[in-house]
This record gives structure tokens, sequence and C-alpha cells, in this order.
């Protein structure tokens, strides 16, 4: 058994000093330098991650020129297909502005581990049921609200999966994705898609056709789903379609260099006063002089000096000076 022994009187003061000294020290409140601290709202978008969304903004013009051969078949005319700047939004918000009554399909964006929501005015898909099935003129049906046929859930489909990969398509100079539906609902407020108070980007399209009321989609991404890719939508995209428009340059140059042009040989020139023209008959000559170099025209304009030659026993010439144009003089 271990021996115990009592505390002196100058222990148990010592020990109480102590306690009394680290209790006055943790009932002192701390002082922080208020300068040094910033606030922090865990909630917040930083939405400055995707630039001016000038990427997508030449992604969504990819989209309007590839979906056009989705709707001809059924519309069996060309629309004409715009799109609106991207929208910042909260889903709620969005959700407020659209009809209950759309076709909503939800995609997944399985390389970028997001989903996509794609949204189509239910009078679209009437017009475009009534066109494929051989309306004569471009016009929504008359319907109950509230559901679609069998007819136009198979049309759904079918422009589903042609505008999906219209959107691969588009996006893959950017970032390769593929978009695989995941389900189809008919009314906007049953989607669950992300929560109400995200942030999506909202991109819309309008689709234009003779004789009728313009209809549209919309095409909308969660924030977080292009936050990765949040790079190349500020740089990325944007060097590729400087390269396309540089490949389209010079695509037009070959093209205009590949021109035939009418190229002539003005060997010379002699002058003649009225008086001589009008008794002149056939058998008569005018006298000429050749000079050391003749002119060469192209359509009509005089563009190199050149000498007269042989070459393979054909008569040749042989350019030695460039004529400065009009347009050359002028600019000098």
């Amino acid at each position: 058994m271990v021996g115990s022994r009592k505390l002196s009187n100058d222990e148990v003061e010592a020990l109480l000093s102590g306690l009394d000294n680290g209790a006055s020290k943790e009932d002192t409140p701390a002082v922080f330098d208020t300068t040094a601290v910033r606030e922090f709202d865990f909630g917040s978008e930083d939405l400055s991650l995707l630039g001016d969304y000038y990427a997508l903004r030449m992604v969504n013009e990819k989209i309007c020129r590839f979906t056009r051969s989705v709707f001809l078949p059924m519309l069996r005319i060309m629309p004409r297909i715009s799109s609106f700047p991207p929208e910042v939004k909260s889903f709620d918000e969005y959700v407020e502005t659209c009809d209950n009554f759309v076709s909503v399909t939800t995609n997944r964006l399985d390389e970028l581990r997001g989903n996509s929501l794609l949204v189509v005015q239910s009078s679209f898909i009437s017009i475009l049921t009534n066109s494929y099935y051989g309306g004569s003129k471009i016009k929504a049906l008359h319907q109950a609200k509230g559901e679609f046929t069998a007819t136009e859930q198979r049309i759904i489909q079918i422009i589903t999966d042609g505008m999906n990969r219209a959107m691969e398509n588009a996006w893959k100079d950017l970032f390769v994705t593929s978009f695989e539906p995941l389900s189809r609902e008919e009314n906007i407020q049953f989607v669950s898609f992300v929560d109400g108070a995200d942030t999506v980007i909202v991109c819309s399209f309008m689709v234009q056709m003779p004789d009728s009321e313009p209809a549209s989609f919309d095409v909308l991404y969660p924030l977080q789903t292009l936050k990765p890719i949040s790079s190349q939508l500020r740089s990325r995209v944007q060097n590729e379609f400087v390269q396309d428009d540089r490949t389209w340059k010079e695509k037009l140059e070959q093209a205009v260099l590949s021109i035939n042009l009418p190229l002539s040989a003005e060997l010379t020139t002699a002058k003649a006063n009225l008086g001589r023209l009008l008794k002149s008959g056939v058998g008569d000559t005018f006298p000429i002089s050749m000079p050391e170099n003749i002119t060469i025209k192209v359509s009509g304009e005089p563009v190199y000096k050149a000498e007269i030659g042989k070459l393979g026993g054909n008569a040749a010439v042989s350019m030695t000076k460039r004529i400065s144009l009009k347009k050359d003089k002028e600019n000098g």
C-alpha cells in the first residue's frame, strides 16, 4: 500500500494560487485584430470562374447550327435558330418563369460528373408532331394541357436524342462529354435537378419558322457542373474558335487564289488619223514598231512588263517588271 501524507500549508497555498492565476487568464477575453479578418459566405458562388461566358456563347452558336438538322426532317423547312446570352440565376427563379407543362429531360454528363437539363416548350412539341405526321401547316395542335400523348412522347424521344448528339458535337472542341438521358418529366415542378437555391446557368434558344409564332428551348447547367472546366471556358475555347477562324480564312484565301483570270499580252499599239481610217480597206497596212518590253494585262489591268521569247517551240513571255496598280499608287 502506497503511503500518503498531508499537504503542508505552503503547498496548499501554492496550489490555490495557481488555480486563481489560471482562472484569471481564461476569463480574460482574447483580443483580435479585426482589420485582418474578412467575412466569408460558405454558400457563395464565385461566378468569375467562368469569365464573361464567351466560350459558352460560342458553344451555343454551334448548338444553333447543329440542331437545325434535327428539326429539318420534321418541319420540312430549315428553321432559323438563335441563342440568347447565358443567364445566371437560382433554379427556383428559373422555375418561376417557366411554364409548368413542358418537356423536361435530365441528361447525365459523366465526364463532368454532373447533369444538365433540356427544357422544350409544349407548343413546340405539338408543332413538330403535327408537321412530322403530315400537317400541311406549321401550327400547334389543339390539345388539353397536362400531359403529352404517346405520339408526342415518341417525338420527344426523337428530338432529345438528336439534340443530345448536337450538343455533344458543339462541346467537343472545348471538352468531350456525353449527354445521356436519365429521366423525362412533363412538369418542371417535379424535376429533381438541383436544390432550389443552387445557381444554374440558363442558355435559351429561339426557333423561328415561317407563318408561326417563335418557339423556344432551354439548356441548363448547374454552376458546380461547369466549375471543373472553368479554365477552358475562360481561354481555351476562344483559342479553338480563333483557330477555326484562321482555318476559314486559309480556305477562303485558297479559294480566291484558285480563281482563273484572263491573261493577255499586249504586243504594241499604233495610231492613225480618222481620214486614213475612212479611206483604208482590205490589204492596207499600218506600220508598227515592236518595243523591247510588252505589257501583260490581267482582266484588262496592266500588271507586268515582259519580254517576248520562245519556250519549247512556242512563243512565250518572260516577266521583267511589276507595274504598280492604281490602288498601290493611291496608297503610296
